[in-house]
């Protein structure tokens, strides 16, 4: 706009224009705006009049001197070289003659350089507007010999306000979660935001309500997954299981949830880093500022890398509800376990602690310097469906040998003082290292910050080790680098042609494994 207005108040002006935009963000609008500044009765301005006869003309469709073409139906060379021919004359009633051809880049070569002749050498009297959603498609010669501009799309809380403005032209009642679904839903496109909203004004009887709205167009309401991090802020991994269940009986789609989470995740770490890139307007703002102060910043990635991760994975989960929420396990599984840290940060920002986990999920601990010493006073002892011997293991200060014994381990269970381990009897060999388990229960010992007895028996897990669970996912992700060779249209193509073959055990995962 800024360009525009100064190009026409100093009459600085280019004899062709391009403007460029995915659809429904004004490239058309603009141009025939631009043909009234040309061609205002009051002079050439940036501020048509609006009330002349090229200014209503043009509004009508009814000004001889603004040519419109859809390029989209009419590619021929000959159909240029007709406009073409016409522009040579001067204008009937305006100061130019002004050619719109929309969606440009539909045109054929050799109507392309049929336009390029008369670009090179333009007539004093003609302007020529194009619009594009594909300027890609755009020979060079052309774009060479305009000015082009980048309509951006229309961000949505601009869409609500003037939605809301037509609705108070037009007297019509309406709730603003309404209209902030409708822009929402129109992705950019001012034109696709008012064709839905005379759908949404026929489909709720003049009156457009949110319930409305949303049932028209089928919308889901994603206030759950502002419940799901809610719940894990909390620690509340019985909260989790319930919206995942809930999800079940709403027929949600895992796959699409998990990238909604991340998106938001996303969005959180905006609000938390540039607090500035979330819009004042945006409807979301508080609750997306509120939960920057609840995670640290650690937290919000390892989140989302989780959420990334998760979706990746969701195809070789038993099924989408199991892989769904095994990620949001996994999410509460790696939060950090200082009790403290975490009350303290909520006491800055003047809220309560969040609520400690249901005694059948996680033991919960009162408030202590660590939280680890509250695992070991339950009065039951904590079994390897309560504890995660693996991740707990992965916050150990403990290397070599002993890290070894206890991947091969799993928790039987902790109480007064006194942790169980059960080691398969293929590696008995490992508790001849004294050493080892001196190492092991020192580290168990810190961590607590009290003492621990150790002791290990030979058995028959009850759970799966660290071990079993580090080579489960090392396999996993071996079969899928595979499958993805396996099924890479090259190789296949190669293969094909070539009678390549894959030499086997050639194929390593790039992703590298997370050492526990």
């Amino acid at each position: 706009m800024q360009a525009l207005s100064n190009a026409l108040a100093q009459n600085r002006l280019h004899h062709a224009y391009l403007f460029t935009g995915t659809r429904g963000v004004g490239k058309t609008t603009i141009a025939r705006i631009f043909a009234k500044s040309l061609n205002c009765a009051t002079g050439i301005t940036a501020t048509p009049c609006g009330v002349c006869s090229a200014c209503t003309e043009i509004d009508s469709g009814r000004f001889i001197d603004l040519i419109e073409l859809d390029a989209a139906s009419n590619t021929q060379v000959d159909n240029m070289r007709e406009l073409l021919e016409s522009a040579l004359y001067a204008p009937t009633n305006g100061r130019f003659k002004v050619y719109i051809i929309d969606e440009v880049h539909m045109l054929s070569k050799s109507a392309f350089n049929a336009m390029l002749k008369t670009l090179e050498e333009p007539p004093a009297h003609v302007k020529f507007i194009l619009a594009t959603t594909d300027p890609q498609k755009i020979p060079v010669t052309v774009l060479s010999r305009c000015l082009q501009f980048n309509l951006k799309q229309l961000p949505p809380a601009l869409i609500l306000t003037h939605l809301q403005y037509v609705l108070g032209q037009e007297n019509i009642p309406f709730e603003a979660g309404a209209l902030a679904l409708l822009a929402r839903a129109a992705q950019g496109s001012m034109r696709d935001a008012l064709s839905l909203l005379d759908q949404a004004i026929v489909y709720s009887d003049a009156r457009v309500d949110e319930a409305t709205v949303r049932n028209m167009l089928g919308a889901i309401d994603r206030s759950y997954l502002y419940g799901l991090l809610q719940a894990l802020f909390a620690r509340d991994g019985v909260e989790l299981l319930r919206i995942a269940d809930d999800m079940v009986m709403r027929s949600l789609a895992f796959d699409a949830a998990l990238q909604d989470l991340a998106t938001l995740l996303h969005r959180i770490a905006l609000a938390q880093t540039v607090p500035q890139a979330i819009a004042e307007d945006e409807p979301e703002r508080a609750r997306l500022l509120e939960l920057a102060q609840n995670f640290g910043a650690e937290e919000l990635q390892l989140f989302y890398q989780i959420a990334v991760h998760g979706r990746n994975e969701i195809d070789l989960a038993p099924d989408e509800y199991a892989g769904f929420t095994m990620t949001l396990l996994r999410m509460l599984a790696f939060m950090p376990a200082d009790a403290q840290a975490v009350a303290e940060k909520h006491a800055v920002h003047g809220r309560p602690a969040p609520a400690a986990l249901p005694a059948a999920a996680v033991p919960a601990p009162p408030p202590q310097p660590n939280p680890a010493q509250a695992v070991a006073q339950p009065a039951k002892p904590v079994t390897a469906a309560a504890l995660d011997w693996g991740v707990l293991l992965a916050q150990l200060s403990v290397q070599g040998s002993a890290r070894e014994l206890a991947k091969h381990c799993a928790l039987e269970s902790f109480a007064d003082g006194r942790l169980v381990l059960n080691l398969a009897p293929q590696h008995k060999h490992m508790l001849t290292n004294k050493m080892a388990q001196d190492k092991l229960q020192t580290a168990l010992a810190d961590y607590f910050a009290q003492p621990v007895k150790l002791a290990i028996t030979l058995g028959a897990a009850s759970a799966a080790t660290p071990a079993a669970v580090e080579q489960t996912e090392k396999q996993l992700r071996q079969q899928q680098a595979e499958a993805a060779i396996a099924q890479d249209p090259f190789v296949r193509e190669v293969q094909a042609q070539l009678g390549a073959r894959v030499i086997e055990g050639s194929i390593k995962p790039i992703q590298q494994e997370n050492a526990r």
